[in-house]
């Protein structure tokens, strides 16, 4: 039960660490137990939203269930996107890419980054039914993450360990953790319609194009890489359910 209360700790501001003590070792397995982190985080964005949208219009409640998942996560990921673009935007070389992500200060294209992602998010969560949204939500959120988790399993580590923001380089997944990953992930499609099975090829399209990106770029994956591309998957999942709504 280590490695998922590490997940829980690493991935949320949860304050697990004040009654449990976890072994360093277990932070470098918290990879293949994101799904199940992502459970969580989404399912928390979901009940904001119910919440806030019994008191409140539904675009409001949108952007404080977006707003109560940052705080959750610390804003993990949204740090990881906005380094991802200003790395893959103002470096040419792969020495000077890796030299801006590790940056801690913004720069433009981390800035229209972060920007144009949180506006197509919350455009996207205002498109779709009320009816469906947390369900929606509650899918995306741990399939995104279960499919991102495989650039560790498809890249190296493009740092070494003693460089990395984390203090750990993360362990590849096994059959084991790859399976569990999947039903985490897999569990709420059920609470969605059929129609909308569609955009679980979004995530999967968006990894391998970012894997096939990042090794061409940089030949390796950093933590900023694996936070933007959970992001970005997640993005796809929820267009590609308003598309399909749409048509």
């Amino acid at each position: 039960m280590k490695a998922p209360i590490a997940a829980i700790m690493f991935f949320t501001r949860i304050p697990l660490w004040r009654v449990v003590k976890i072994d360093p070792e277990y932070f470098k397995r918290v990879v293949e137990w994101w799904p199940l982190a992502g459970l969580l985080t989404g399912g928390f964005m979901a009940a904001v939203w119910w919440a806030a949208s019994l008191v409140m219009p539904q675009p409001l409640a949108i952007a404080l269930a977006i707003a109560a998942r940052m705080l959750l996560t610390g804003a993990l990921h949204e740090d990881g996107l906005a380094d991802f673009f200003d790395g893959m935007g103002g470096g040419r070389t792969r020495e000077r890419i890796l030299e801006i992500m590790k940056d801690s200060h913004i720069g433009t294209y981390g800035v229209l980054g972060l920007v144009m992602y949180m506006l197509v998010l919350w455009l996207c969560l205002c498109g779709l039914p009320a009816k469906l949204l947390p369900w929606i939500i509650l899918a995306a959120d741990p399939w995104a993450k279960c499919c991102t988790s495989q650039l560790i399993n498809s890249l190296p580590y493009c740092r070494k360990e003693s460089e990395a923001k984390s203090g750990a380089v993360y362990t590849p997944i096994g059959v084991g953790g790859t399976v569990g990953g999947l039903l985490c992930a897999v569990l709420p499609a059920f609470l969605i319609p059929l129609s909308l099975f569609w955009a679980y090829l979004g995530p999967v399209t968006v990894t391998i194009l970012m894997i096939l990106y990042l090794r061409y770029k940089i030949q390796g994956y950093t933590g900023d890489c694996c936070g933007a591309t959970a992001l970005l998957a997640e993005l796809s999942f929820y267009l590609i359910c308003v598309a399909l709504m749409v048509s």
